[in-house]
């Protein structure tokens, strides 16, 4: 079934961010800003660092092989350290995977990847943003439209267009502002989760450099039990699915036959009824803003985690917050679709205002 769904579930930058060769990429990152950061703090030879960070190309890595090593501890950091030991050679050794837990790299890698994706799926909601903007300024209308609100699906008062398309927009600003106060806070913690900040004197901590060199604030703190940072990336992720959403179903009611307010640019067909303009792009934006809340629930469910590292719930969290932000990015990619074709029927809109009116 792999890819056969991709075209709703799996489109845009955020898709590609949370895929497997970025989630790859990352933890190859991490393992060459470790090797690097070890150097930089003495705790290694340079020659070493510089040997390791050389190998750690991604395209020296394979995939499958990556993923296959899960199987032996539970997560695929051993596929990349195997293939860092076969790369390097042995007399450095010493510079892989310093002083790190697979956790460490899992974390901190999941974070990069959380980054990169947080950060399409804000470009995508700041282009919404801008394509309701556009619509409404480009329309040379005599007077603004007005058309029914609609309260519990009944009428309710007329409104004018811009105060329907301007809470369209204000819920997804507010939705965009939110994942754009994320943190992405980084982790090397060692095997039971003490920080090498606290042990080391400021010029020795390896742990800041090796943030430094990810373009993570050291000041930020992900532990290996504690879990805030990630169901806080995953919670505002669904609260930006949802305001897509939201949209995405009031253009779906308001471009039924029998209301025809608004409607899509660019609709699609029916493979039975050719005489149909579905709103596909808003469908599919609802669709994916739909499967987000599940996600995270599993992401709370997995916050309770035993002692110094659980067996299985941090497990849980790898793609599960992918599938989330993939989902939210597409939702926020079909929705831009939609809104930048968007349009609006002022003719229906007094037409339902005068039939109801009497």
């Amino acid at each position: 079934m792999t890819g056969l769904f991709d075209a709703v579930f799996a489109r845009g930058r955020a898709a590609d961010a949370v895929s497997g060769p970025a989630w790859l990429a990352a933890m190859v990152r991490v393992e060459a800003a470790l090797a690097e950061a070890a150097a930089d703090t003495g705790y290694v030879g340079r020659d070493a660092a510089d040997a390791v960070a050389a190998a750690a190309d991604p395209d020296r890595f394979d995939l499958a092989a990556v993923a296959a090593s899960a199987a032996g501890i539970g997560n695929p950091v051993a596929g990349v350290v195997e293939r860092l030991l076969e790369l390097v050679p042995e007399r450095h050794h010493e510079a892989i995977h310093f002083s790190a837990t697979s956790q460490d790299v899992m974390d901190t890698a999941m974070m990069l990847v959380a980054k990169d994706a947080v950060a399409a799926i804000a470009d995508d909601l700041r282009a919404c943003e801008h394509a309701l903007l556009d619509r409404i300024v480009e329309e040379e209308w005599e007077a603004e439209p007005r058309l029914w609100a609609r309260t519990l699906l009944q009428h309710a008062e007329p409104i004018g267009l811009m105060d329907l398309t301007g809470r369209w927009t204000a819920g997804i600003a507010q939705a965009r502002r939110a994942i754009e106060d994320l943190e992405f806070p980084g982790v090397l913690a060692g095997p039971v989760g003490r920080s090498w900040s606290k042990r080391m004197i400021p010029e020795k901590d390896l742990r800041a450099h090796v943030m430094r060199r990810l373009g993570i604030d050291p000041s930020q703190h992900l532990g290996h039990t504690a879990r805030g940072p990630v169901v806080r990336i995953g919670a505002a992720a669904a609260e930006a699915a949802g305001a897509c959403g939201k949209v995405a179903v009031d253009v779906i009611l308001l471009s039924q036959n029998e209301i025809g307010e608004v409607g899509e640019g660019r609709p699609g067909g029916s493979t039975s009824m050719p005489h149909k303009r579905n709103p596909v792009a808003a469908t599919c934006a609802r669709a994916c803003a739909a499967r987000t809340p599940g996600l995270v629930a599993t992401l709370f469910a997995a916050m309770p985690q035993e002692l110094q590292r659980s067996p299985g719930l941090w497990h849980t969290e790898w793609e599960t917050l992918s599938d989330l932000l993939r989902l939210t990015g597409s939702a926020a990619v079909w929705l831009r679709e939609c809104l930048e074709g968007l349009e609006f029927h002022p003719e229906a809109m007094e037409r339902n205002l005068r039939e109801a009116e009497g």
